[in-house]
């Protein structure tokens, strides 16, 4: 494979997330994985089978891209793919009014773009968001995040579990998955610059996700945009209970940075001279190959293979860290005769009934 794209973009072959992830990315998601109920919480996402219902639910309602089927987008995306060294995920479109992308889907991944985004965002722009979203899979963020969208549902299930004490303790989960969210955004960005290898298209991408697209489009002014982000103080004029207080009833409950503060995050990474260090060829690797979560690694509990950089295994929630052997889970039984069934069975062996 050439080192560069159709359209002349730098690819990075074998690129590890740990070349380009915010060190308040790590941080967060290390201080979310200590938490006590997470174990619990991976286990109830998968008995629920949140993972089938998303991608039922988004298939359902979008459009699926292709070859065929916008195909100008769909080329983008594995043209994305490629530079980041991720496998193809899926790619949809959806009528929706505002600019937004997502990504989902840890068994079947997929993205999806908003019309509104493919209506008012050029097409570099759109590489950036859509390699924005590239860097959701390589960083290996995507179960969290669906966890992090199912979040209240999921914890009154805990909480009924636990006799309201996960109810108690989810409150401080919240929290956690949510500052997670929010510095898990500054490594895509990064990543989407990677991706678009545009500098200003990415910072006009990141300011119209703040001011929408306007008949008055020609008087926007990206230089101003990028003096007020550097301009712009964490403290922004508040001083102690002011600013805990914006914190407690605003900032906390935001899934992703304000607009101004991932501009100035994403200049002061272009200014480190980390992004034309990596443009240049030099970044860390994964020699894996980059599977479609990073690198890899085999339960201890079940023998599923799950990504390197997902502490709770999401079949069966043992801890991936812990030195000593994990239990295996118990086997399922037919619930006519009570005779074990193989995992992923659809008929029992012994006395042929249906198990689904």
């Amino acid at each position: 494979m050439s080192d560069k794209t159709d359209s002349g973009r730098t690819r990075f072959p074998f690129i590890s997330s740990d070349a380009f992830v915010s060190p308040t990315d790590r941080v967060a998601l290390t201080n979310l994985q200590k938490t006590p109920l997470l174990p619990l919480l991976v286990r109830k996402f998968n008995e629920y089978a949140v993972d089938k219902i998303f991608y039922v639910k988004n298939s359902a309602e979008s459009v699926r891209c292709g070859p065929n089927q916008f195909p100008t987008l769909f080329h983008m995306m594995q043209e994305a793919a490629s530079i980041l060294n991720v496998p193809e995920p899926e790619l949809y479109v959806k009528y929706d009014y505002s600019y937004n992308a997502y990504t989902a889907g840890v068994n079947r991944t997929f993205i999806t773009l908003h019309s509104a985004l493919v209506d008012n965002f050029t097409n570099d722009e759109l590489m950036f968001i859509i390699g924005h979203e590239m860097g959701h899979i390589k960083c290996g963020h995507v179960l969290y995040q669906m966890m992090g969208r199912m979040l209240i549902p999921l914890l009154e299930v805990i909480g009924d579990v636990t006799l309201g004490v996960g109810k108690l303790a989810g409150v401080g989960l919240v929290m956690g998955f949510y500052e997670w969210m929010r510095q898990a955004e500054f490594s895509c960005d990064r990543a989407g610059l990677l991706v678009s290898q545009n500098v200003r298209d990415s910072f006009s991408a990141t300011m119209k996700l703040g001011c929408g697209s306007t008949r008055l489009n020609e008087e926007m002014n990206l230089d101003a945009f990028l003096e007020q982000a550097r301009s712009h103080s964490e403290q922004a004029g508040l001083e102690g209970l002011a600013k805990g207080l914006l914190f407690l009833m605003y900032t906390w409950q935001l899934d992703h940075p304000q607009v101004v503060f991932r501009a100035k995050g994403l200049d002061e990474w272009i200014k480190s001279s980390a992004y034309e260090t990596i443009l240049g060829g030099q970044y860390a690797q994964d020699m894996t190959g980059g599977f479609q979560m990073g690198g890899q690694r085999r339960c201890k509990g079940c023998s599923t293979m799950v990504s390197a950089t997902v502490r709770f295994c999401p079949n069966c929630g043992s801890d991936l860290n812990s030195a000593a052997p994990a239990t295996p889970p118990p086997a399922a039984a037919c619930a006519k005769c009570g005779a074990a069934l193989a995992r992923g069975a659809k008929f029992c062996a012994d006395c042929g009934a249906s198990v689904q």
